[in-house]
């Protein structure tokens, strides 16, 4: 059995998969996912899992260079905008590496899910919390 903070094998696997620059989306429960990226449906009701549990458990197993996230997050969900920002700080600070953020308008941001290796989705109902993780290198 693994060690890690990362049980989930599909999650995983994706993760050691990835090379420099490929992307992983965590998302809420309602984000259209294109059906040529991998669906990895962790959802079990509203809430469960949390976007932000989800993405924590992710950053323990993913070297994360940045991050991008739809501008309608920081316009219309300023608290959740917050714990991302507050989240983000603390992988910075666990890598040894600042993550750069970068925003997008959200029909961009679900154009973008398109060029993922996944979509992770989550039970997380609060609109717009979805964030696309780029994989950066350990070295």
């Amino acid at each position: 059995m693994k060690k890690g903070v990362l049980l989930n094998a599909p999650v995983s696997n994706i993760i050691s998969q990835m090379g420099h620059g490929d992307g992983l989306c965590v998302g809420d429960a309602g984000l259209p996912i294109s059906d040529n990226v991998e669906r990895i449906d962790l959802a079990i009701t509203r809430g469960l899992p949390g976007m932000l549990e989800t993405a924590a458990a992710i950053s323990e197993e993913m070297q994360i260079e940045r991050i991008a996230v739809a501008e309608e997050l920081i316009e219309q969900q300023p608290a959740f905008h917050l714990r991302l920002l507050s989240f983000i700080s603390e992988v910075s600070k666990n890598q040894g590496k600042s993550v750069e953020t970068t925003i997008v308008s959200h029909e961009e941001f679900k154009r973008l899910t398109g060029k993922c290796r996944a979509v992770v989705r989550t039970g997380e109902c609060t609109p717009y919390a979805n964030v696309i993780f780029y994989s950066g290198v350990t070295f």
